[in-house]
Formats: C-alpha cells, structure tokens, sequence
C-alpha cells in the first residue's frame, strides 16, 4: 500500500509524522529488496511534498504540535535530504547485498529504521512540548544507534555501543535540563502538562526563575551538543560515520546533528526572552570556534575517508553553532545559510564517498587515487563537494562563511581572526587530500557498480545556485527566521 494517500487524507503537519511512521510498519513486513527499496523512496517523497505544503499554510498550534518559521526550514530541509538519500541508498544498498555485506536478513530492519529515523526527526522539530521534543531525539539516537552496528562487524559493534554510551550521557544531560525548565516555569504557569509547552513558555518566560534557567541551559548545551557533535562532545562521530552504512552517514551529517541543533536554538530563544537570565551566546560561541579549531587540525591526522568527512562535520557544526552564538540579525541569516548548504554539501560528499568504497573496495585514504580518471563520476562529484565544502567561490558556503566571518570583524575581531585560522588551516587539509585522491595515476581496484549520481549532482547545483543568486524569497524566509532568533 503506497504511503501517498496518506499525504492526500492527513493535514500536512500530521503527515510528515504519520507517513514515515507508517512506512516504517509496512517495511519491517515486506520481504525482499526491490519493492522496499522503492517504497522507502516513495514515502520519501511523500513526506517532503508535505512539507512543501508547510510553506503555504500553518496550521494552529496546539499542545502537541506547532509550527513557525524556524521549524519550516528544519523540516523542509530534512524532508528533501531523506528524500534523496533514500533514492541514494537503494543503489548503494544493492551492491551491499550484491557482495553479501549486507544480509537480507537486515534489509526489512534497514528500511524500517530508515522510515523511524525520519519519523523521529520530524516529530523532535515539531513538537510543542520539550519533553515530546526530548522523547523524538532519543528515538532518533537509539535508531542511528541499532543503524550504525548493522553490519554485525566487531568495529561496528563498537561503534554502535560508543555511541549508545556517549550519546545516552548526552541525552541525560538534556532530560535534567528540560526538568529544570520545568521547574523554572511552574510557578508561574502551574504544574502538569501545560509547564512544558513551547508556546506557553516563550509567552510567560519572562517570570520565570533566572538561576534555573542559566543552570539548565548549560546542561541542555552540553546535552543536545553531544548530539550537535561538538567538541569535546564529538567522539561518537568518527566511529558511527567509518563503521556504519553510509546513507546513514548522509542522514547524520545533513539531519540529526541539525535535529541537536534546533532544540539548543529553542532553549536559547527562551532565556532570551528573560532578561535577567545570562546570554546563552557566549558559551555556544566558545564551544563553536573550539569545535572549528579542533577539527580543522585533526583533518591532517585521518586516515579513513568517512572518518575524514566527520570531522570536517564537525567543524562545520562548530561553525554554526559560532554563528547563532554570535547572534543579531546578519549572524542568525549566515547561520540559517550555512547550515543549508552544509547538509546539501556534506550529504552529496558522502554519496560520493559511499559509491567510492564500493568501487575500490576500502576507505583508507591512502589507497583511492585518480578517482577523476578510474571513476570520472565520483571523482569530479567528490572534487566539486569538497571544493564546496572549503568555502571556495562561486558555491554557497562561500557566501555563508562570507557573512559569518564579515560580522564577526565588525563585532569581535580577535574572534573572528581565531575562526578564519581556523578555517585556513581546515582548507589546507582538505585541499591537500582532494589533491591525493582525485588526481594522479589510478590505483586499488575498481570494481563496478551501479550507481545513481542524481541525488549528488542534485545536492551540488543547488549549492552551486545559492552561491551565485538567492531568490528574494529565500532572503525574505530566513531574514524573518533570523529576526525570530533575535
């Protein structure tokens, strides 16, 4: 049964839960390979056509869900990359079968965790209560969790658990930081359900206690920045992108670590709104240029090519978080800009990285050469995503990194000197190892596959448009956003 009726029946916001939830039910129940792989796709799309929809209307909120702006992009963002990503992973997957890595006795548990990921995604940035919001991230972690560990290898296994440790801390911190959230504000909006709905919160936050709120925003920072994959809170990261299929390396760079990213942006509006509380700025931009720092060395020290993405995921995120930290209205819009096209770029880079292991059958860096002569596809799709993801004009992150940095010279030079050495000193690294991998003789084997290169070049000529024109559509939607954001 095709998950499309649903988005005719359901109102848009009930659909982009209830389709992946119901996909995720069919799919534990079919059998075989090429009708799941294709119904993945299908709700895929479903639930990114309504949350287009979300563009046109916006239903009231209730105690449950709502809907504003900053959620839109989260969710339409998140809804295109499963989309693509899907349509990525029927291919790659294939050739997991094919070469009997991937068992069919784990496709039905693939596909079906697949569909509960982006369900649990889609209910975190819609909910309107933070416990419903805190419950979705944890479903979302526990599924890359069981995701990661698929392959039932030894290193896989220790990756799925390393990141169940840390990602379980991380999400305890967060659950003590909603309940001081909750006691802050009972007070003044009473006991029960109602003390934990968004709206009523930000409506009433200026009552509340500022001791509370101060002491549960650094919990919640350090919680939901574990998930963020911020440094010193990024260990899980290398681990579950090396050891776990690659189409979920795509959903956690371009989806959960936004997912993370959301719920601080949330609880950050919230102190904002009290005006004795401290300014929640200052500490997500000493974790932000530390994360930017951090990576951006490490860089030169992988060997493994997901490994080596993953950092540079966290850098990005590191960027990020700095940007919002920063605050005001260019910063919030650089912020709002970069993230876009870094889930965009990130996702498209390991489309092309996940087809690449495949044909040279490794991931270690040292032995993938001359992927421009050997595999023409991937290799100028992975040189045009990393030339993106340096920054380098004329693509969108160009013009991200452009901003942020302008900004920050205007408000704080000495940060703003510390964050372009960072960013330097992260293009040296990536240049440096596009140059080993993309060009000079071809070596390691190659062994052919089937590959769908839509979704990635898909990914690059959007950011290859943003960079050269924003709609003034666009500009609009994210300077309100932004404005929201404060």
């Amino acid at each position: 049964m095709s998950p499309l009726p649903f988005a005719v029946a359901l109102e848009p916001v009930t659909a982009i839960v209830a389709i992946p939830l119901a996909s995720a039910a069919l799919l534990a129940l079919l059998p075989g390979y090429w009708l799941a792989s294709r119904l993945n796709v299908l709700a895929g799309l479903a639930t990114f056509l309504c949350a287009l929809s979300l563009l046109a209307q916006r239903p009231r909120p209730t105690d449950l869900i709502f809907i504003d702006d900053l959620n839109v992009v989260f969710v339409v963002l998140g809804t295109f990359v499963g989309f693509t990503t899907s349509a990525f992973s029927a291919s790659y997957i294939a050739h997991e079968l094919k070469i009997g890595r991937l068992t069919p006795r784990y496709l039905r548990f693939y596909h079906a965790m697949y569909q509960t990921l982006m369900f649990a995604m889609n209910l975190a940035l819609v909910a309107n209560n933070i416990g419903l919001m805190w419950v979705a991230v944890e479903l979302a972690t526990l599924t890359t969790v069981a995701m990661v560990g698929i392959y039932r290898t030894h290193e896989a296994l220790e990756a799925a658990w390393k990141y169940f440790i840390l990602g379980s801390v991380g999400i305890a911190l967060a659950l003590f930081g909603t309940i001081l959230v909750y006691m802050a504000s009972r007070p003044v909006v009473g006991e029960g359900h109602d003390a934990m709905v968004w709206t009523t919160l930000i409506a009433k936050a200026a009552g509340f206690s500022p001791e509370l709120l101060n002491v549960a925003f650094i919990f919640l920072m350090l919680g939901y920045g574990t998930k963020v994959g911020l440094a010193p809170l990024h260990a899980w990261l290398p681990d579950a992108h090396a050891e776990g299929p690659t189409p979920i390396s795509a959903v956690l760079s371009g989806l959960l670590l936004n997912v993370a990213l959301y719920a601080v942006l949330r609880f950050k509006m919230l102190l904002a709104a009290n005006h004795t509380a401290i300014a929640p700025g200052p500490l997500m931009v000493t974790m932000g240029l530390v994360s930017v720092v951090f990576a951006a060395f490490m860089l030169y020290r992988r060997r493994d090519i997901k490994r080596f993405f993953a950092y540079s995921s966290v850098e990005h995120m590191g960027i990020i978080t700095f940007a919002f930290g920063m605050g005001g209205g260019l910063a919030n819009f650089a912020g709002l800009l970069h993230m876009t096209m870094h889930s965009l770029t990130k996702s498209a880079i390991f489309f092309a990285v996940g087809h690449i292991a495949q044909t040279k059958g490794t991931q270690r860096l040292a032995e993938i050469r001359g992927l421009t002569e050997s595999r023409p596809a991937l290799g100028w799709g992975l040189v045009l995503g990393v030339v993106a993801i340096a920054g380098l004009p004329p693509l969108g992150i160009f013009m991200s990194e452009f901003l942020i940095v302008s900004s920050t010279f205007a408000r704080a030079p000495l940060l703003a000197i510390v964050l372009v050495l960072g960013l330097l000193v992260a293009l040296g690294a990536l240049m440096l190892r596009l140059s080993e991998v993309a060009f000079g003789p071809p070596t390691g084997a190659t062994e052919p596959i089937t590959a769908s290169f839509v979704p990635l070049y898909t990914h690059l000529a959007l950011v290859l448009a943003a960079g050269i024109y924003l709609p003034g559509s666009l500009v609009a939607w994210f300077r309100a956003v932004a404005q929201l954001l404060g």
